[in-house]
């Protein structure tokens, strides 16, 4: 049903679901080989000093095998979930609606508590609501493995920060990555720019040059169709 004054609102939803997804593994893969702390190291002299063939200045972490819990599993959730099983990683999701189960395995729906308790990799992908604002909290991060990450390229304020800074810091997980924090552009006083092991990048997941490409055409597209009498991917 149309608004009062029978004004269409068009969105454009799926421009962004590659390249967001893509981006989670850029962050993931980051967390796991610090590929750019390395290359800093060689530039230092790091390696030549070391005078052998091989060297690394942190754990450097393999995913075959490791659990990838993934919260919302709408189009960027599912697509994550993909990219995930071609790791040889198995997946969880929980979200408040469960349609249709991927097909590949394993793959199990779970509880969000549980979600958090078993998973190696938690990723972000819910919408932001009164019910998911801080759902990443003392209390869950209380349930998280040690050596476990967590990825956030959804919305910020799902994550407490000050709760995720504190948890960092005292070892409670392995790390963070984050595409978004509670206020953009970020502030100097936010606690994760002071966390241990916590990437932050300027909300970029969705900016590749062929998910605006996809963008622009989709809208120019809504406005095409609307002209034609024929309004698309209206929201209203």
């Amino acid at each position: 049903m149309l608004l009062p004054r029978s004004i269409p609102v068009a969105n454009v939803p799926e421009y962004g679901t590659l390249s967001v997804a893509q981006f989670v593994f850029a962050l993931l893969l980051e967390l796991c080989h610090h590929v750019g702390l390395h290359d800093q190291a060689i530039r230092s002299g790091d390696w030549a000093r070391a005078q052998a063939f091989s060297f690394w200045k942190t754990p450097l972490i393999e995913l075959t095998g490791k659990v990838m819990g993934i919260v919302g599993l709408g189009r960027i959730g599912r697509r994550v979930g993909e990219l995930a099983h071609a790791f040889d990683m198995g997946v969880l999701a929980h979200d408040q609606v469960r349609s249709v189960q991927p097909t590949y395995q394993p793959f199990t729906w779970v509880e969000l508590d549980e979600l958090f308790a078993r998973a190696d990799v938690i990723s972000l992908h819910c919408p932001l609501t009164p019910q998911t604002a801080g759902l990443v909290n003392q209390q869950r991060l209380r349930l998280v493995k040690p050596g476990a990450f967590l990825i956030n390229a959804a919305r910020g304020p799902l994550i407490v920060e000050q709760d995720l800074a504190e948890a960092l810091n005292e070892g409670r997980l392995a790390g963070a990555a984050v595409d978004v924090v509670s206020r953009e552009p970020i502030r100097p006083d936010n606690p994760l720019l002071a966390a241990r092991n916590c990437l932050i990048t300027p909300h970029i997941a969705w900016a590749t040059l062929e998910a605006r490409r996809r963008l622009l055409d989709a809208t120019v597209s809504n406005l095409a169709s609307f002209l034609n009498g024929r309004p698309t991917n209206v929201v209203n």
